[in-house]
């Protein structure tokens, strides 16, 4: 991106709408964008959706499709397309994508991908090959169908677009894994494993188009190499040359800042080299971090403290601004979105699923490899926006492959159940309540704490109080629930309830509750579950169990104060969803 040094000069306040100066409107856009995007991710995560779900929808709201009809001049006074606050946040969001390929780069584990074997060969070129010959065929044979609009040739178009059915998201692929506990599977390792050959070759095929279209004098065989040049040098001396100077950085700079400026420089080189050599810099960055990512010198505290880094603050900027870019509602082709839509989830869905068949796989898990694999999210949409930018494609087609991203990612984790007949696990803190949180109990006895906690359960679940006292007492008359470690967890099942109640209870100074190990309980559970559905009940006490198998954690739980602190302990162990 060729950026005017003059028009980024911020030194020199210019008049905005109003006497706004352009560093007062930069500063409020920033603002506004992180803010509201960060807001609607998290509501999407509460929903159990990715939150770049949220992020764009918060973008379409304050973007032409929405705060555009509604007040104009608002979007102008805080997103204007020209001028230096425009041209400075445009550089912030090119900036964010290119962190942001960094961070799914590092999710790349090469490794693990020549570790598969057979399931991997067939799962990864089935899964490549049939999206990228349906693509090619349907744009080749019926362009128009599919939002052709003559920006590209004929050939370059079929290749954008079988490109864009063939790419996967690995990010989205791995949360999704991990919400349904199958990350660490043998399937789960067979999905993650084609993920990672699906990113890696889309991208490269990407690379291609996009070098094509930025060098029309010169051979697409010299574009080619220059492209499988590119990415062989950052995934041998590259990687090499990191894995070299990593465990200098993290031992001789201070930690995080050492080594947060170290990948963020390795990104950016990478995209500088990369767009230097006619490849698009995204790609140049997406490979830094696949070179890093790959280093087993790299701690997983300073992964998760680079993700979480960029994912908090450049993340929500960029993925809200898509929606500024563009308006959803005057280019949302109903039939375009639903062609495009059903021709990427019937491409990757059989071309995977087959490959998973010939691997030898049972249907079921085929069929589910298929549909995990299908999830696009976050990857489609940044090659449907550098296409748009690019000029490739137009804004009804760009709508379409967003509308296509977002709906394969939100159907993934539900479809995987389904195939694999899979229920959602049941987790304390989805049924654990404001009101029926408890941080100092008054009690100081055995049966005392057990009526205590039910009538803030009885207040959760609209029940009575003495039906819930009676009930879990009388459970706990036929021998304490306290499980040791100072935990102690008084349950009842009862007629009539819907679904199920969780009181939580502290006591920091112990309460006598008889546990096996003679020590005090300071953590209080009481789980209230259907008649007619004991399975619940002991999934939700497995929870209980394994979440507070971690003695630090224990220890942080029982001087907590509120229910949002509560909340974020849980959300920072994984546990809160």
């Amino acid at each position: 991106m060729i950026v005017d040094l003059a028009s980024l000069s911020l030194l020199a306040p210019m008049a905005g709408s109003g006497g706004m100066t352009a560093e007062t409107r930069l500063f409020l856009a920033l603002a506004v964008l992180l803010i509201v995007g960060r807001t609607f991710g998290e509501v999407a995560r509460r929903l159990g959706q990715p939150s770049v779900v949220g992020e764009l929808f918060a973008g379409i709201l304050l973007g032409p499709a929405v705060m555009g009809r509604l007040w104009p001049e608002g979007l102008e006074l805080l997103f204007p397309k020209t001028g230096a606050s425009a041209t400075t946040l445009d550089g912030v969001r090119q900036l964010g994508l290119a962190l942001f390929l960094l961070v799914a780069g590092m999710e790349v584990d090469l490794s693990r991908v020549l570790r598969q074997g057979r399931a991997l060969s067939y799962v990864g070129a089935f899964g490549l090959l049939g999206p990228f010959a349906i693509g090619f065929g349907v744009a080749t044979f019926a362009p128009h169908v599919v939002g052709y609009d003559g920006r590209l040739g004929p050939g370059l178009f079929a290749l954008f677009f079988a490109t864009a059915l063939s790419i996967s998201a690995l990010p989205v692929i791995a949360k999704t894994l991990m919400d349904l506990y199958l990350y660490r599977s043998d399937f789960g390792m067979t999905v993650i494993a084609a993920a990672v050959l699906d990113d890696i070759v889309g991208w490269l095929l990407f690379a291609v188009v996009l070098s094509l279209i930025g060098a029309s004098t010169t051979s697409p065989f010299v574009v080619v190499g220059l492209t499988i040049l590119s990415a062989g040098l950052f995934l041998t001396v590259g990687r090499w040359a990191i894995h070299r100077i990593l465990p200098f950085v993290q031992a001789h700079t201070s930690w995080p800042a050492g080594v947060l400026v170290f990948s963020i420089g390795i990104a950016l080189i990478g995209a500088a080299v990369a767009d230097y050599a006619g490849v698009h810099a995204v790609f140049g960055a997406f490979l830094a971090g696949v070179a890093l990512g790959d280093s087993s010198h790299l701690r997983e505290r300073t992964r998760a403290t680079i993700t979480d880094f960029v994912s908090s603050f450049f993340v929500p900027l960029f993925f809200a601004g898509v929606g500024l870019r563009v308006d959803f509602v005057a280019n949302f082709d109903l039939q375009l979105c639903a062609i495009v839509t059903l021709l990427a989830c019937v491409a990757k869905i059989a071309g995977c699923g087959f490959g998973a068949l010939v691997a030898g796989m049972p249907r079921r898990e085929a069929l589910a490899t298929g549909i995990a694999m299908n999830a696009r999210g976050s990857m489609e949409i940044i090659l449907a926006l550098t296409a748009l930018q690019l000029g490739m494609i137009g804004e009804e087609l760009f709508v379409a492959l967003v509308v296509m991203a977002l709906s394969t990612s939100m159907l993934a984790g539900p479809l995987i159940r389904r195939a694999l007949n899979r229920a959602e696990p049941r987790r304390f803190a989805r049924y654990l309540a404001g009101r029926g949180f408890l941080p100092r109990m008054a009690a100081k006895g055995r049966e005392g704490a057990v009526r205590e906690l039910a009538a803030a359960a009885a207040r959760v679940g609209g029940l009575k109080e003495e039906v819930v006292a009676e009930a879990a007492w009388s459970r706990e008359e036929l021998g304490t629930t306290a499980m040791g470690e100072g935990i102690a967890v008084p349950h009842a099942r009862l007629d009539g309830l819907r679904q199920p109640v969780v009181a939580l209870g502290l006591a920091p100074d112990g309460i006598e509750f008889d546990a096996p190990d003679h020590k005090p309980v300071r953590i209080c559970f009481l789980i209230l579950t259907p008649k007619d559905n004991p399975a619940t009940q002991l999934e939700i006490l497995a929870d209980i169990g394994s979440t507070l198998k971690d003695p630090e954690l224990r220890e942080k739980l029982v001087v907590v104060r509120g229910y949002t602190e509560l909340l974020a302990l849980l959300r920072a162990d994984g546990r809160a969803r």
